[in-house]
Parts: structure tokens; C-alpha cells; sequence
């Protein structure tokens, strides 16, 4: 990672030093503030609600509009600010599991789950993420029983993946229903794509292709079905309107280098996280393409193409959350061991980051 990230000038060499110095850093957590709107134009989704967990109700639920040229590098941009705000965590899904189920399940519930004050930092954001959806209002309103007879540490009882998909899209200008779907459930989106795929007039943003038709690019999104499984469009196709439990990542980076692909979802261990999915690749004109992506029941069976312009293939490496951590050597060397495949251990206080000139506010 560090080499291609000095080549892209993100890191200048001289800094190269104070990297390997910095690697004690990767023992603590990292955090940076959402970037101010001069950086980078986004509202925070915690600006869509108003009061405290218990009393939270949706202020906010219309999308803003912008330049359909700029949508591909607004959805990689968006997603990867989130992911900083939510601690950059990384999840390795390249290494192979050999431990038992029972070993799994626990350690993804204990993984899954946030502590108190952090639960209360994030509670307004995923509200926010949940306002961008037709059910969102409902779901707050029974998330606020939950805060008031467990407290604040009660983990979401609705699964918010596809709310945070939802916002996303949303602030990135896709607030027609015929343009994306935004919804509580992946497959509605997934379906929607599918019907893209088989209606020439359909304006849908994106469209559904198996893997390995067309090559990935950062802001397309890689779907799996977690209950239910599929191998192709097709098997979906035939479920279509069928509720299924799904889960959707925004593609962020290929690279065919290491063969994976890094891809940023909600609600990934109860963050929004970054993914290193394996893949194998063939070499083609176009572009590495990705023919598989994923293990056994972790394997992608639907690749999302976006219909917009394409951006460049680093363009998760030149995002404005990238460059302003880069500014901050130890911060962005911890990174970069856990986007090595190093999975270091949370100690010590927060490594947290404020950019100078403001930033938009944190979630209550």
C-alpha cells in the first residue's frame, strides 16, 4: 500500500522515515473528523436529526442535487469520510478462518459490539443514515424504545447496512426513486438493478452484471446474499421482489496486485468499515477484471456497475480524507498496517483528528 501511495504523491518521500518510526501508533484508534465543507461539500447525517438517543426524531429527508459528472467520485468520497469518522476500521476477509463456529459467532458479536461512549459519538450519524430511507422514521422511533429501557450501549435492533448505502447515494445527488431506490434492504436496490439490466429505458444509476462481466470500477458496489445464497443475476432474477437478507459494499479500490478489492459498508462489526475482499483476476484490455470475488458464503454473486463517468483507478488514495490523514504521519502509518493485513490491537486513548478551520459537528 505505502509504495503506491508515495508514487501517487500522496506521501512525499521524506516522510518515509518518520513512517517506520510511527508503527507503535497502530496499537491505538484512529478517528478523523468529518472534513469541513470547503474540503469536501457533505452534511453530516447527524444534521438530518435533532435530540438526544430516546428523542430522536428525523429532521432532514430530502437529497441534494448535483453535477451527475461528479457522482462516482462523490460516492468514493463520501463513503471513505464515514469510515475515517468511524475509526478506520479494516476488515480482512483475505485470510482463511480456521477456527471453529462457535469461536466465529463470538467473535463477531464481541467485535460487533460498541462501548458506551462511542455508541453515543455515532448514535446521531446512523440516525441520519436511516432518514434517507421511507422507513426510516419508524425505525428511529423503535430504536428510541430501545435507548430508553437499555441506555445508550443497546446495540441497533434494525440492521442499518443498507440505510448507510441509502445516504450515501442520497447526498451524492440520487434522490430520485428512479435513479436508486434507497431502502431498509439491500435486495430492493439489488432488484432494481436487475431490472435495469433487462429495461433499455430504465434510469436506474445502476445496473447488475455477475461477476467477472465487466471490470470494477471505485464507486460500483459488489453484493452478496447472506441467507438465501446466490451464484448469478439469473438465480436472483428469478427471486426478484422476494425479500432475502443481503449486504452491498461501495467499491473503493481494485487491486489486482494483492488480488482483492477494498470496499467500504455499513454496519461491518457495528462500524462503517472498510472490506479487503479476495479476488482472482484475469488480465484484460480493459483493465484487470475480477472473476471472483469472495469465499463460500461470503462470495459476491452480484457486481453493480454505476452508470456515471469513470474516475481514476487511485482515486481512493487521492479522496480528501486520504490527504488530510497523510498530513499526519503517525496516524496515516497505523493505516496503513491495517490495510496491510495486520490486525494490531486496540490500546492506549484514541488517536483522534481535528482539521483546522472546522469541521463539520459529531454525532451526539
Amino acid at each position: 500500500m505505502s509504495a503506491r501511495l508515495v508514487r501517487c504523491g500522496i506521501l512525499a518521500c521524506s516522510t518515509l522515515a518518520g513512517l517506520v518510526l510511527a508503527r507503535g501508533a497502530s496499537a491505538q484508534t484512529l478517528r478523523l473528523d468529518r472534513l469541513p465543507v470547503e474540503r469536501l461539500a457533505v452534511t453530516a447525517p447527524s444534521e438530518r436529526v435533532t435530540g438526544e438517543p430516546g428523542r430522536m426524531q428525523i429532521a432532514a429527508a430530502a437529497c441534494p442535487s448535483y453535477d451527475e459528472a461528479s457522482l462516482r467520485r462523490r460516492i468514493v468520497d463520501i463513503a471513505v469520510q464515514e469510515w475515517g469518522f468511524f475509526g478506520f476500521n479494516v476488515v480482512n476477509e483475505t485470510v482463511v478462518d480456521d477456527d471453529g463456529e462457535r469461536d466465529r459467532r463470538w467473535s463477531w458479536r464481541r467485535l460487533s459490539r460498541l462501548d458506551p461512549a462511542e455508541s453515543a459519538r455515532v448514535a446521531g450519524s446512523i440516525a441520519g443514515y436511516w432518514s434517507a430511507t421511507p422507513d426510516g422514521s419508524w425505525i428511529l422511533s423503535r430504536q428510541n424504545e430501545i435507548w430508553n429501557d437499555a441506555g445508550i450501549g443497546a446495540r441497533w435492533r434494525d440492521p442499518w447496512s443498507a440505510a448507510f448505502i441509502s445516504w450515501v447515494m442520497c447526498e451524492s445527488g440520487l434522490g430520485s426513486e428512479d435513479r436508486f431506490r434507497r431502502h431498509i434492504a439491500h435486495h430492493v436496490y439489488i432488484d432494481q438493478a436487475i431490472e435495469a439490466r433487462d429495461d433499455p429505458d430504465s434510469l436506474a444509476a445502476f445496473v447488475a452484471y455477475d461477476v467477472g462481466e465487466l471490470v470494477l470500477e471505485p464507486g460500483d458496489m459488489v453484493c452478496r446474499a447472506r441467507r438465501g445464497a446466490y451464484r448469478s443475476i439469473a438465480e436472483r432474477r428469478a427471486d426478484i421482489g422476494v425479500g432475502v437478507r443481503s449486504h452491498c459494499d461501495i467499491v473503493v479500490e481494485v487491486d489486482a496486485d494483492r488480488n482483492r478489492i477494498l470496499a467500504i459498508g455499513g454496519n461491518v462489526r457495528g462500524r462503517v468499515s472498510l472490506k479487503l475482499l479476495p479476488a482472482t483476476f484475469e488480465r484484460r484490455g480493459g483493465g484487470p477484471l475480477a472473476t471472483s470475488i469472495g469465499r463460500g458464503r461470503r462470495a459476491i454473486f452480484a457486481h453493480l456497475k454505476l452508470r456515471a463517468p469513470p474516475i481514476e483507478a487511485d482515486a481512493f488514495e487521492s479522496t480528501p480524507t486520504m490527504a488530510a490523514l497523510s498530513e499526519r504521519t503517525a496516524q496515516f502509518a497505523a493505516l496503513e498496517q491495517r490495510l496491510d493485513g495486520e490486525t494490531p490491537l486496540r490500546a492506549g486513548a484514541p488517536v483522534e483528528t481535528s482539521l483546522s478551520g472546522g469541521s463539520a459537528p459529531a454525532s451526539p
